[in-house]
């Protein structure tokens, strides 16, 4: 096989994690949020009305999919206050959390990304995985010593 491989890393949360991949990954719908987040900025907020406006599903489909994807913690919701016309309206508006940032890096390609946006991944992925590996390692009674000798060993 010639093909290049990504070693692809999702924190998932102990005790939802079937819950949350099959939220997300058993429904093209969701899979679509995400994209749609990912066209929009993995940072940037993304008002429910867009999202209705711009992903062919009925109303019920899309709130259903940002309803369970807040409660998995997934996105994040808010409501933004807008004077229009002489007139307050709320908006109801998502950002991604770190949870769904990961997920939302799973589906976007390499090449689409900034140099900048890639560099913020690794620093994020290489602490996430570093403060991982510690704790299961201190779980497992293994010495500091041990993790610092490897890598050493891996930065040479």
């Amino acid at each position: 096989m010639n093909k290049r491989l990504y070693p692809y890393v999702v924190f998932l949360p102990r005790d939802r994690k079937q819950r949350v991949l099959e939220a997300i990954f058993g429904s093209k719908s969701a899979v679509n949020i995400l994209n749609f987040f990912l066209r929009q900025g993995v940072t940037e907020k993304v008002y429910q009305k867009d999202l209705i406006a711009n992903l062919g599903y009925s109303n019920k489909t899309v709130i259903d999919h940002l309803k369970t994807l807040t409660e998995l913690a997934i996105l994040d919701d808010l409501m933004e206050r807008v004077d229009s016309g002489g007139r307050t309206v709320w908006l109801k508006a998502y950002t991604l959390t770190d949870l769904g940032k990961w997920f939302a890096l799973l589906l976007v390609e390499e090449e689409s990304l900034p140099r900048e946006e890639k560099a913020a991944i690794v620093r994020n992925a290489f602490r996430s995985y570093m403060r991982w590996i510690w704790e299961l390692s201190e779980k497992l009674g293994m010495p500091r010593e041990e993790l610092s000798e490897i890598f050493e060993q891996e930065m040479k």
